[in-house]
C-alpha cells in the first residue's frame, strides 16, 4: 500500500531526520562531502538521506551521532515543540471524536472567529 498513512507517517519522519542531520553538519561546518568520508558513506547518499528521500540506517545514525557527539535523545529532542496542557490534548481528543461535519464547523467558526478582530491579547491566534 504506497499511500498509506503509516507509509505518509515514515516518509515524514525521514525527513525530519535528514533535516536534523543537515543542521547538524551546517552547524559544525562540514561539507557533504567531509561528513560522508568521516561516517564511511558516499557523499550521494548523505544526499538523499538529507533530502529525506533514503532512510538512515541504525548504525550510520550511530556513526552520525558520534561524530557530533549527540546523544539519540538529544537528537531527537524537538527544538521548538509546543507544550500543550492536558486540557489541550483534551480538547484534542474530543475534535478527533466528533463527526466529520462537525470537525468542519469548529474549523469554520475559529477560522471566523480569527477574522472577526477579537482581542487577542497581542498574541496571534493560534492555527
Amino acid at each position: 500500500m504506497p499511500n498509506s498513512p503509516g507509509n505518509a507517517k515514515t516518509a515524514h519522519q525521514a525527513q525530519l531526520v535528514g533535516r536534523k542531520i543537515r543542521q547538524l553538519r551546517k552547524e559544525r561546518k562540514l561539507t557533504q562531502t567531509a561528513l560522508a568520508a568521516r561516517i564511511g558513506i558516499q557523499q550521494s547518499d548523505l544526499s538523499r538521506m538529507e533530502k529525506g528521500e533514503y532512510r538512515v540506517s541504525l548504525d550510520t545514525l550511530f556513526r552520525i551521532l558520534a561524530e557530533f557527539d549527540v546523544s539519540l535523545a538529544e537528537f531527537f529532542q524537538e527544538d521548538d515543540a509546543e507544550v500543550y496542557s492536558p486540557k489541550d490534548m483534551m480538547f484534542v481528543r474530543q475534535f478527533n471524536s466528533l463527526p466529520q461535519d462537525a470537525q468542519d464547523e469548529v474549523r469554520a467558526f475559529i477560522a471566523f472567529k480569527n477574522t472577526t478582530g477579537r482581542d487577542t491579547g497581542g498574541k496571534p491566534p493560534r492555527s
